[in-house]
């Protein structure tokens, strides 16, 4: 699980699609566009990118993405699973309680309230960026580490600030 109970969903988003497994707790970016309000087109399509540097943050996933045969059975509603490849829910302003966070080989990586949370790799929130990258900013830690791992981030996108 990588997102608590505890939560504040201030705007969501429901119209990209996102056909790959995922955890739900990470930040997905644009992977393509679709014309106009492209409200039900396939080609509005979010994902995890390996390599954040100087995409487009679109929002905070909600759901857990899965792939299952589904003559077999069902999805769990109760976990708020969705089938790979179907719409996705998307938190662009609120505040959750998320475990899902990277780290820089080398780099001391502690959330602390206040501190950025900027975009890292496969959708994992960080505090620090490495050399030459430019991870989008997606918004900043509330909390320090929990028992359990899990800090408070509030999430506000779109944001237009980059690390440079």
């Amino acid at each position: 699980m990588a997102l608590k109970g505890d939560r504040y969903l201030a705007i969501t988003e429901i119209s990209f699609f996102m056909d790959q497994e995922a955890t739900r707790g990470g930040v997905t970016v644009l992977k393509t566009a679709g014309s106009g309000a492209a409200l039900d087109q396939q080609a509005a399509e979010v994902e995890y990118a390996a390599n954040p540097s100087g995409s487009y943050p679109v929002g905070l996933l909600l759901d857990d993405m899965v792939d299952k045969d589904l003559t077999r059975t069902h999805l769990n509603f109760q976990k708020s699973e969705h089938q790979k490849g179907s719409k996705v829910g998307l938190l662009r302003d609120g505040w959750v309680v998320t475990n899902m966070f990277y780290a820089p080989t080398g780099v001391a990586h502690v959330p602390t309230a206040g501190k950025i949370a900027y975009l890292g790799p496969s959708g994992l929130l960080t505090i620090s960026v490495g050399p030459g990258a430019d991870y989008p900013v997606v918004g900043r830690f509330e909390s320090s580490l929990d028992e359990d791992g899990y800090a408070k981030v509030y999430i506000k996108l779109p944001s237009d600030t980059h690390n440079t």
